[in-house]
């Protein structure tokens, strides 16, 4: 087999253009890969809204990219979200993986489903051809713990969590995004799992304080929420927040950016307040998310307590913060003591009155800074984040775990 680069595959429901956390880390291990290696991408078709965006370069060579993908159905905000959605992306991945071109290693990203079907799959082809190929295992979350927390009925979450077992203790390696989610991954697949954490990191070529703001931001200052919002985010407390703020500052908007099973909940509130003090805007590539940021008076970014996932480190924030932009967080976790002690921003309860007392404060502080004051808090939090968050540095370890190994 020498001669010739490995050969990785990478399996995964969600990819670029998509702008979410997952699609950066995914894109970014791509590039570190293809510096090595041969990356086959086995994916979804881009949901309706980003069809026919522009392919971008994803090799950084001398590797070959090459990207497969499927359609598969989405729920109403147009993410592969949900059992129906999951099962339209892991019953066809079954058989695309049993065609693909041997490869020397898998990755594989959740749902724990997928993580099953690759691991049956392997098993499977290693019958026909040894020796069998092993897969590394992403681990962005636990989901059974999400799905207990958020009041499934048990037998669910008894399936779930055999099946996030089953697809963790298959796994060669796993990767996990932080120490919180690497010990719940020990927890169910053992304490001799074989777990490397790799933190979300953001890529600072994309997220930049270079460049304008977008065209449709108000010409006011603003704060934006850009990403998913889900379940776990909560992103509704700072849409209940503005009922206060828009007392506080009449002229107050807020962007939200994404798609997410809170979005109805967001409309609804949305058309309780004063017209445009809450606006809401399909998903974005990640350019264009970038020029909302950096044009706001702060991001915001949530982690609800109690459902899981405590210990979660939304990109969120690390995304804003390259793009020179403070973060209003609310709720528990790293991120919150980050902000806190970093002085990235306002670390704040799960709590509207808390939220909308900052949302306040940072919208008047944007209006009262001076344009020198400005740029040196902006390059205060890209210095941060080149230190401590580079996606580059962190895909650099992420690909190390996968091609160890690998001839």
């Amino acid at each position: 087999m020498s001669g010739r680069l490995p050969r990785v595959l990478l399996a995964t429901r969600i990819f670029v253009p998509e702008a979410a956390a997952a699609t950066f880390r995914l894109r970014a291990l791509v590039g570190a890969l293809s510096t090595g290696a041969d990356v086959a991408v086995v994916t979804a078709a881009e949901p309706p809204a980003l069809r026919g965006t522009p392919q971008e370069e994803l090799s950084a060579g001398p590797g070959r990219v090459a990207v497969s993908r499927w359609p598969v159905l989405r729920d109403a905000t147009g993410y592969v979200r949900g059992y129906l959605p999951y099962l339209s992306f892991d019953l066809p991945l079954a058989l695309r993986l049993l065609g693909a071109r041997r490869p020397d290693v898998v990755v594989v990203e959740p749902p724990p489903t997928t993580g099953a079907v690759t691991r049956v799959v392997l098993a499977v082809r290693g019958l026909m051809s040894r020796p069998r190929v092993p897969y590394v295992y992403y681990a962005a979350d636990v989901w059974s713990d999400a799905t207990a927390s958020m009041g499934a009925p048990a037998p669910v979450v008894t399936a779930m969590r055999l099946v996030e077992r089953f697809a963790l203790r298959g796994a060669r390696d796993v990767v996990a995004v932080s120490e919180g989610v690497a010990e719940r991954v020990r927890a169910l697949a053992g304490d001799d799992a074989p777990v490397t954490v790799v933190p979300n990191g953001v890529d600072t070529d994309v997220f930049t304080p270079e460049g304008g703001r977008h065209p449709d931001a108000p010409d006011t200052p603003y704060l934006v929420y850009a990403g998913t919002a889900s379940e776990w985010q909560g992103a509704e407390v700072f849409a209940e927040a503005m009922r206060e703020v828009v007392r506080a500052e009449p002229g107050a908007r807020l962007v939200f950016l994404g798609q997410g099973s809170s979005w109805p909940v967001l409309q609804r509130i949305s058309r309780e307040l004063p017209p445009g003090a809450v606006e809401l805007r399909p998903l974005a590539p990640a350019e264009e998310a970038a020029a909302w940021q950096r044009g706001a008076a702060a991001a915001l970014v949530s982690v609800k307590p109690g459902v899981g996932y405590d210990f979660a480190y939304p990109t969120k924030v690390v995304a804003a913060l390259a793009c020179g932009t403070p973060v209003v967080f609310a709720g528990p976790g790293p991120a919150a003591a980050d902000v806190a002690d970093h002085g990235l921003g306002q670390a704040v309860g799960y709590d509207v009155a808390q939220v909308a007392e900052a949302m306040v404060a940072a919208l008047r502080r944007s209006r009262e800074e001076t344009p020198r004051d400005r740029e040196a808090r902006a390059a205060r939090l890209v210095g941060w984040v080149h230190e401590h968050r580079s996606l580059a540095a962190t895909a650099r370890q992420a690909a190390r775990v996968v091609l160890e190994g690998c001839p």
